[in-house]
């Protein structure tokens, strides 16, 4: 999709309403919705942080990437990387899989105890929590805080992408059933930054 297509998704994303504006009239309508995207690492879709496992040069890497504007990014707050898997296609079809460690039901249980939490706590859910009350609800020790920043620092992200990151690390928290935030929750946080990551590598190659 061209970049101003994806960027258009921003408003909406941040607001949840889509404003419409024809001559002098203008249209309001809730957009409150859940974005699930995919895309490959780069134009040949093989890469892993090493450019000689690309058919593709850094600059073809950032140029495809570069569809993907900033700001559009500080709004996906879970950015999960899919690597290759040569062990799957190696046993073939009759390979054993693994048992999951936890059915469907009791993590949906999981989610809804974690809900129930934070409308008794604030009222509203950790995503629609804004700055002030984020400020209060999401305390960090000075500590978890310096951890939280540097790592911001390093990968270049926004004050957006701050308060994204520390709302999630407040929800992953929740479902563990901690009262408060932990450096395990902001590391795990900080690790669903996994497209900011990557181009943070691409611009040191």
């Amino acid at each position: 999709m061209p970049r101003h297509v994806l960027d258009s998704l921003r408003e909406p994303l941040e607001s949840g309403r889509v404003f419409i504006s024809r001559a002098k009239q203008q249209t309001e309508y809730p957009a409150r919705f859940q974005l699930i995207c995919a895309l490959n690492p780069s134009p040949c879709g093989q890469f892993d942080g090493d450019i000689a496992s690309a058919r593709a040069t850094p600059d073809q890497i950032l140029k495809y990437l570069g569809r993907l504007s900033g700001p559009f990014l500080d709004r996906i707050d879970l950015q999960v990387e899919v690597p290759r898997q040569p062990e799957v296609l190696r046993h073939g079809p009759s390979g054993t899989t693994a048992t999951p460690s936890e059915t469907t039901a009791a993590l949906a249980e999981q989610v809804a105890v974690a809900r129930r939490r934070q409308y008794q706590r604030q009222g509203c859910l950790n995503s629609e929590l804004d700055v002030n009350k984020l400020q209060q609800v999401c305390t960090l020790s000075s500590g978890n805080h310096d951890f939280l920043v540097t790592a911001i620092e390093k990968l270049q992200l926004s004050h957006r992408a701050y308060h994204r990151t520390l709302r999630l690390a407040r929800t992953i928290a929740d479902l563990s059933e901690q009262k408060d935030i932990q450096r395990a929750h902001v590391a795990e946080a900080m690790s669903y930054r996994a497209l900011d990551t990557l181009l943070t590598r691409l611009k040191e190659l």
